[in-house]
């Protein structure tokens, strides 16, 4: 077992006063899941623990127990099932199937790209286990290939319904709603709707990526990949892969249908469809072991009690009394010697006796009992216990956040370094959580002012700005973007979102409404539109206009692409032609009263000699018009026409 294993406060707990924790098997963003033992059913169970600074976050807890119970609801073998869940003092805890092995994506990682036996029989199981969950009126809505267990005995299960919900609940927002951007459907992405043909979508993807050895869809940015499954359609397998079937293109192409009603119901009915084409290929979905996992151990053997031979003496007899040793001067040589050896042994006994009292005060009750508590700040916890034994200290572990020292290594102790304690003293490791996860409020409508305030008091940084001209106040914040310290997907923020300590933030402010330059000399209007950080193009498009001025601005183009305008866009200029000029129309041979309609209807007013009013219409012929038919003329101007009887 690691050190790491060792020094884990739960190894070896009691958990509930049941389940007793073995070993570490995963640590994921929202729980760490053990291995350990059911006291009360004999049987190794996955106990999965909510990391404990999120046991305050009402969201968190509300997901760790839906995964809970959508899980519990179901019962198919293709489904990890889920056995328990419960609280023991501040920790919420699941108890889950053990299935040892490994995940499809540690599959996809070590192979790349699946043989099509392989990719069949995967989802073959995975369609098995979503069509139970479809048929509860459960969606999954974070199908991937971190969920899906391949175990050591062969099975194939899915698992984490931790963003599952009923289908009569099936919108959300933001990160609930998300699962991974790799496999979101488009419906999710354009109207924020999942139901089961959510999950499909996601399957489809996942068969591809199997077949292919890479997702459909690739970008920098996470709005890029979302904006293609919303736009873009999914290419067949076999343009990058010519040994995949057409029957399992036209699977794939089908799953990933952008209209939902184009795709497949539900998991069933996929399901039908992929066993249809087993047979069509004679493909036999077959169990693929994913070999044990090993551990290496290091225990050492004991060696047996030894026995210790003794050499055998020899010794010689004693030599023969001199002549003249007689008892007496025996006698008197052996007392001398006695006394002379008692002496030396009484002195060495009160000596020794004055060192080990001296000691004993050192030691027990003077400075040498006592040790100094080291610096273990910077160090993992596993080398700051070490330290600590070192100097017979006992290290216990206390986790605390913080943005300057990184997660897993030690903040500080408790005493602090220096302080001096006795030995086999306990003293807590402060070890670095990293920084804590905060809640952003809503900024859309504050002022710029008021949202860097409120990201500083979650501690985190709004170093970029885009300034837009909108109809909104100028500085109010329009938008807000997150960009987390460690990486990885913006996060759209303006109305609220979940971010980390440490993180940056981008404000889109509003500039105020773009400059009005209708009325203007196109001189003035490039000046102003100029100084606003616009860039206008060279030239300018014409236009007439009836209340505005030959030579005088009419206004500016739309934004290519739409959206808001923003210092640095290229923009152009709509100059007035002046009024538009109308045809006169050829009334020659049409009676009076004919020709005076056409003329009105095309925007003229007409004179004729008052004589002719009396006279029938009917006897009466125009003969000319003064403008002449075909000329230009401003609306409402005055057209003469001669009159004279019809022949």
């Amino acid at each position: 077992m690691s050190t790491s294993q060792q020094t884990d406060p739960l190894i070896g707990r009691l958990v509930d006063g049941r389940y007793r924790v073995r070993a570490r098997i995963a640590r994921g963003g929202m729980a760490t899941v053990y291995v350990a033992t059911d006291l009360r059913l004999e049987r190794r169970v996955a106990l999965k623990v909510m990391h404990g600074h999120l046991s305050d976050d009402s969201v968190f807890q509300s997901r760790f127990i839906q995964e809970a119970r959508s899980a519990a609801r179901l019962a198919d073998p293709h489904v990890v099932n889920v056995f328990d869940q419960g609280q023991d003092d501040e920790m919420a805890y699941l108890v889950m199937e053990y299935l040892p092995g490994i995940t499809l994506r540690d599959l996809l990682r070590d192979q790349r790209r699946l043989t099509v036996p392989q990719a069949v029989t995967i989802m073959d199981a995975i369609l098995s286990g979503l069509a139970a969950a479809h048929r509860a009126g459960i969606i999954h809505r974070d199908v991937k290939p971190e969920n899906v267990l391949l175990a050591e005995d062969g099975r194939i299960k899915i698992g984490d319904f931790g963003l599952a919900r009923a289908t009569t609940a099936n919108t959300a927002t933001g990160a609930q709603l998300l699962g991974t951007i790799a496999y979101l459907a488009p419906e999710l992405v354009t109207r924020g709707t999942a139901d089961a043909r959510s999950d499909i979508y996601a399957l489809g993807i996942m068969l591809y990526e199997m077949l292919v050895g890479e997702q459909p869809y690739k970008g920098e940015q996470p709005m890029q990949i979302a904006f293609q499954h919303a736009t873009d359609s999914v290419p067949r397998p076999s343009v990058k892969n010519p040994a995949v079937p057409e029957p399992l293109d036209e699977l794939v192409l089908w799953a990933t249908e952008k209209v939902p009603d184009d795709r497949p119901a539900d998991a069933k009915e996929m399901l039908d469809r992929l066993r249809e084409i087993e047979r069509h290929l004679d493909i036999t979905p077959v169990v693929t072991r994913t070999g044990p996992i090993s551990v290496t151990r290091g225990d050492g053997i004991a060696s047996g009690d030894l026995t210790a031979v003794l050499p055998a003496t020899t010794g010689t007899a004693p030599a023969a009394a001199s002549e003249g040793n007689d008892n007496a001067a025996r006698l008197r040589r052996a007392s001398r010697r006695r006394r002379a050896v008692g002496g030396w042994v009484f002195l060495l006994i009160v000596l020794l006796a004055t060192a080990a009292a001296g000691a004993g005060w050192w030691f027990g009750s003077g400075p040498g009992s006592l040790v100094a508590v080291p610096d273990v700040a910077g160090l993992t916890f596993e080398t700051a216990s070490e330290r600590l034994a070192d100097e017979g200290l006992v290290a216990r572990e206390r986790g605390e956040h913080s943005l300057d020292v990184p997660a897993g290594q030690a903040i500080g102790t408790d005493p602090e370094a220096g302080t001096r304690l006795e030995q086999d003293a306990a003293v807590e490791v402060i070890v670095s959580l990293g920084p804590a996860q905060v809640q952003v409020p809503a900024l859309v409508g504050t002022s710029k002012t008021e949202a860097i305030e409120a990201l500083a008091q979650q501690d985190i940084t709004a170093d970029g700005e885009s300034g837009f001209y909108t109809d909104a106040a100028r500085d109010s914040v329009v938008g807000v973007v997150i960009r987390p310290s460690a990486g990885g997907e913006e996060v759209p923020c303006g109305d609220g979102c979940t971010a980390t300590q440490g993180d940056a933030a981008t404000l889109w402010v509003s500039l105020g409404t773009l400059p009005n330059v209708r009325g203007m000399s196109a001189e003035d209007a490039r000046a102003t539109l100029t100084s606003s950080g616009l860039e206008v193009a060279e030239g300018a498009l014409e236009q007439s206009s009836e209340d505005i001025a030959a030579g005088l601005v009419v206004g500016t183009t739309d934004r290519e692409g739409g959206g808001w305008w923003r210092p640095g866009d290229s923009i152009s200029l709509i100059v007035s032609t002046g009024p538009p000029l109308f045809e006169v129309p050829d009334v020659v041979g049409q009676t009076r009263d004919q020709a005076i309609g056409t003329l009105e209807d095309a925007g003229f007013q007409v004179d004729y000699s008052a004589l002719w009013a009396p006279f029938p219409d009917a006897i009466t012929r125009v003969s000319s018009s003064n403008p002449a038919a075909g000329s230009l003329l401003l609306r409402g101007t005055r057209v003469y026409i001669e009159i004279s009887v019809s022949g």
